[in-house]
């Protein structure tokens, strides 16, 4: 009894599909699963079994019961399992485990599991646009913030799902991943992924422009006499708003999420970062836009960041240059006071 109510943190290392049923269902029935139920701290399971075991509907119900409750439950990894078996359901590397249980105590002091039951969607890393079966048109993000914000999430105890377009990021452990490669297709899955969901945080770079037509074939450059300084000419095509359609989308019942914008922006002598800035919350009417300044290229493929939480109501909160984790955090506080006012 004393184990659990004198714990900080409980991590069950692997935890069987046995184990995650014992504890879904309260059946306490030797040491940890009665220490399972005594616990009042954060409880983090990293499961280990094989693929079959792990996508039975039974265990996929005891994981969702569990994260439900707060509890927060891992991905397990792919690779190698017992004999000749691979696939889905190797215990999560140490570091990754290590990872989790570290923002989980960092969380400590404040509620750990304030997203629990909460339904998220980050949208992360950078959209291409295809010009030929080898050149795409794309940008420098390398979907870092992204990545923090759905991990953060996490481990704040929310079911995260995370739309990626084109990064090499390992995915964080506990958040369901839909790839995208383009930006209609990054609109298509964030559309649907926010039906039903509490919040949706657009931290991708999506492309505000595409080429009208894509080639077939590879785009040669011509080798004949005279024509060496020939290039073709791309016409380019506006993309659809994103951010813009999450908004519309809900007004038109479509969705009924917090929905929170990233502006990546740069001064120039028409007005500063902030003013660009005020200008597209202006224009998207999302809940809350995050102001990057990427002059110079700042930011992007960095570890940390500083950052501007704007509000509706011309409200700016400046968060210091930090960790992207913390930058998360800092963004994940914001949206629960945001959630919280619409109960009032």
């Amino acid at each position: 009894m004393r184990l659990g109510q004198g714990a900080d943190l409980v991590v069950v290392a692997p935890a069987t599909a046995d184990l995650l049923a014992k504890a879904a269902h309260g059946l306490a029935d030797d040491l940890l699963t009665n220490t399972l139920l005594t616990a009042r701290c954060p409880v983090l399971f990293a499961p280990a079994m094989h693929t079959e075991m792990w996508e039975h509907p039974a265990t996929q119900a005891n994981v969702a019961t569990l994260r439900g409750r707060g509890a927060v439950v891992l991905e397990p990894a792919s690779g190698r399992l017992a004999g000749v078996d691979t696939g889905k359901g190797r215990l999560p590397e140490p570091e990754v485990i290590f990872a989790a249980v570290r923002r989980l105590l960092v969380r400590a002091s404040k509620d750990a599991a304030d997203l629990a039951g909460r339904h998220v969607v980050v949208s992360a890393g950078g959209t291409r646009e295809p010009l030929d079966p080898v050149r795409f048109l794309g940008n420098r993000s390398s979907g870092l913030q992204g990545f923090a914000l759905a991990g953060t999430a996490v481990a704040r105890g929310a079911r995260v799902t995370l739309v990626m377009a084109n990064s090499h990021l390992p995915a964080p452990v506990g958040a369901d991943v839909v790839e995208v490669g383009t930006a209609l297709e990054l609109r298509a899955a964030v559309l649907e992924a926010a039906k039903g969901a509490d919040v949706v945080v657009m931290a991708a770079a999506v492309a505000d422009f595409r080429p009208a037509d894509v080639a077939e074939h590879k785009i040669k450059k011509s080798h004949r006499p005279g024509e060496e300084d020939d290039a073709p000419v791309v016409r380019l095509v506006r993309n659809p708003d994103v951010l813009a359609d999450l908004v519309a989308d809900r007004a038109a019942g479509g969705n009924d999420a917090v929905v929170v914008g990233f502006a990546a922006e740069t001064g120039d002598e028409v007005g500063d970062v902030l003013s660009h800035a005020r200008a597209k919350l202006a224009r998207k009417g999302c809940d809350l836009l995050v102001v990057n300044d990427v002059s110079a290229g700042k930011v992007f493929g960095s570890e940390r960041n500083a950052v501007t939480l704007l509000h509706p109501d011309g409200t700016a909160v400046g968060v210091p240059e930090a960790d992207k984790s913390q930058i998360a955090d800092a963004v994940w506080d914001d949206v629960v006071d945001l959630l919280a006012a619409r109960l009032e």
